[in-house]
């Protein structure tokens, strides 16, 4: 059984830099896919140091969760920037559509969104063009598939409850 995946498409390998570089090299953006199992968080420990190393740009980071709202002492216990990380959440958010919204800004280090199922080919190619036109990192979480046809019907999505309230 795996535990977690990683899918990355991008146009350069380098860490997305903030707009307001002063250096003129080209334009970077990067899309990852992170594919893991509810039932072992070690997901949570792989993207923190990312998360910390993006909190030292000037921009925002950005969650985007269908269901849960963010632990604010989870957020400090992680070395996060409490002044820099904001969360839209709520079934009735458009998790696609946000992602590729606040990507084009150029106000957001990094999106993180909770999708459930995958990609169709021209959605994943409309936030890839978003993060190249925002420089930013766009991160969508997902489930792993397998994990949830082998469990009880799945019916909303778990996330570990110790990142939030």
């Amino acid at each position: 059984m795996r535990t977690h995946s990683m899918k990355s498409h991008s146009v350069n390998s380098r860490l997305p830099q903030t707009r307001s570089s002063s250096s003129h090299s080209e334009a970077t953006g990067l899309i990852s896919e992170l594919i893991y199992s509810e039932n072992q968080p070690g997901i949570t420990q792989m993207l923190l140091p990312l998360l910390q190393q993006l909190g030292t740009q000037s921009r925002w980071q950005l969650w985007l969760t269908p269901q849960q709202k963010l632990s604010r002492s989870w957020l400090t216990r992680s070395g996060l920037p409490l002044d820099k990380v904001m969360q839209v959440q709520g079934p009735a958010i458009n998790t696609l559509e946000a992602m590729i919204k606040a990507l084009q800004t150029g106000n957001y280090s990094v999106v993180l969104g909770w999708l459930p199922d995958e990609l169709a080919p021209e959605d994943r190619l409309r936030l890839h063009d978003a993060a190249l036109s925002g420089q930013a990192l766009g991160l969508i979480m997902r489930p792993d598939p397998v994990e949830i046809v082998a469990s009880r019907p799945f019916n909303g999505l778990k996330i570990q409850s110790s990142l939030y309230h």
